[in-house]
């Protein structure tokens, strides 16, 4: 159950890895840093991380390891160690408990955490998220990107805004500011079928969809979609933070 201050708001937090897999193997190895560093194995595997310096030759998670071996021939590929992976995880959500009880790990590299009550002890949420990039990074050796805000959709989207190792609080009165510019793409829910859909009603920008009438968008898209698209296009996301196990699973951040 999400907790609220006196006046009613809740803060939350998504903290998210940067390139997490690779950072690690940088963390292991500190002779690859500055280099670009690809983790997957085998020509025939896929890349399960990227860091930055490899990003910029077009590499991202997912992309088989070959296509990634064509596209930068210099860079630095190494094997996954999915156990060192869990150790290091254990620690970052050591340090997100230490905060607040309230922490729902997403997977390995990345969690919510409901702030709200802890500010009177803690300090402001850019205090709190300050102070957990700072222990990550002294305790674990590795960087995390942190958004703050009302809800876990718009926290999950200003995390995305600030990496690599950034914060990016946004309050509630600049939500539909930050979120009307961005493309249609950035909603929770819409993946290539659905971003067609929505490219062929002309709806580009989450301002479009905002300023479509609900039921437009429901005969379009059926009434749970539409509903779904409106209530993220104006900011609303009423999911609690749940305290909860990691699936085990890894971003492609």
């Amino acid at each position: 159950m999400t907790v609220t201050d006196s006046k009613g708001s809740q803060v939350i937090i998504h903290c998210d890895m940067d390139a997490f897999y690779a950072s690690v193997a940088e963390l292991d190895d500190p002779t690859l840093r500055g280099k670009p560093v690809v983790v997957g194995a085998g020509i025939r595997g896929v890349v399960l991380s990227a860091n930055y310096a490899a990003r910029k030759f077009g590499i991202r998670a997912a992309m088989p390891v070959g296509r990634a071996k064509r596209m930068a021939p210099n860079a630095i590929f190494v094997s996954p160690d999915h156990h060192r992976y869990s150790e290091i995880s254990a620690k970052v959500m050591e340090i997100f408990a230490s905060f607040t009880p309230f922490v729902e790990p997403l997977s390995l590299d990345e969690a919510f955490l409901d702030i709200t009550g802890a500010q009177r002890l803690l300090g402001t949420p850019r205090e709190i998220g300050e102070a957990i990039r700072k222990r990550v990074h002294q305790e674990c050796g590795i960087t995390c990107s942190v958004g703050i805000a009302p809800n876990k959709f718009i926290a999950k989207l200003a995390s995305g805004h600030c990496k690599p190792n950034g914060l990016l609080e946004i309050k509630e009165e600049r939500i539909i500011t930050f979120l009307h510019l961005l493309p249609v793409s950035d909603l929770w829910g819409v993946g290539p079928k659905t971003a067609e859909q929505l490219e062929r009603l002309g709806l580009r920008k989450i301002s479009d969809i905002a300023n479509t009438p609900l039921e437009t968008l429901k005969r379009a898209l059926g009434d749970a979609t539409g509903e779904h698209l409106y209530e993220l296009s104006w900011g609303r996301d009423q999911r609690d933070v749940i305290p909860d196990e990691p699936d085990q699973s890894i971003s492609a951040a």
